[in-house]
């Protein structure tokens, strides 16, 4: 669904006198590239991010995209589902590309890489987006853009074996129930997945600065739980 929304941004785009690259569904930097040139020419804010203003511009309407206007950094996250790490000495060399990429020093994937995967989904989509000084630290991303309440595609940080342990964890809202959050997350049972993390481990719900267009509306997402909590996040 994620690409789906992409790829009719991209032809939209196309048509409107914008070139994208090859309409892939990836959100690259060619997309983010070409949606500012169209936003400098409407006289939009220039952010690269199809927000409500940039979407009717582009379409005439508020709501053309299936599941609603595209998170691009929830998109990279969900299209990364079932990245896994290798057992043993071995590494995924995709999770040590995420960390080549952001230069950053990362030994391999036995580190804790809840941090790694939430950066990398942010960097990789939203490319003037400032990052924690350290990424890899999940309760780095506590200072991390903007506060917000928990919602859709809220950077969520937990903290991990006690309130003042220094260990936390880090992901993305998809959902809640009464007592928990639905993380989609990196280093969630040693892989890229959902899970439920408790309520009562919750600190701080946090928001992109440069994607400010996107972080207005009701955007909690009632479910109902069908998997027990998490206990395996390192």
């Amino acid at each position: 669904m994620a690409s789906e929304r992409v790829r009719k941004i991209q032809k939209a785009l196309i048509d409107k006198g914008f070139f994208p690259g090859e309409v892939d569904g990836i959100w690259g930097r060619r997309t983010i590239a070409a949606v500012k040139a169209f936003q400098k020419t409407m006289g939009l804010d220039v952010d690269g991010v199809v927000g409500p203003n940039t979407t009717t511009a582009l379409f005439g309407t508020s709501e053309p995209l299936p599941g609603g206007p595209l998170l691009p950094w929830l998109a990279e996250a969900q299209q990364l589902l079932g990245t896994k790490e290798v057992l043993g000495s071995r590494n995924n060399p995709v999770i040590l590309d995420w960390a080549d990429n952001l230069d950053v020093h990362y030994a391999g994937d036995e580190v804790p890489w809840c941090g790694l995967f939430v950066a990398h989904c942010i960097a990789a989509t939203m490319v003037d987006e400032i990052l924690p000084g350290n990424p890899l630290g999940a309760r780095q991303w506590e200072k991390f853009g903007d506060p917000i309440e928990p919602r859709l595609g809220a950077v969520m940080v937990f903290w991990r074996q006690s309130t003042s342990s220094g260990f936390g964890h880090v992901g993305f809202y998809t959902g809640e129930d009464e007592t928990a959050f639905r993380i989609l997350g990196g280093n969630q049972s040693d892989k890229v997945c959902f899970t439920w993390v408790a309520k009562d481990r919750f600190i701080k719900a946090r928001w992109p600065r440069t994607a400010a267009s996107l972080s207005g509306g009701h955007a909690v997402v009632i479910l109902n739980r069908a998997q027990d909590l998490s206990d395996n996040e390192a």
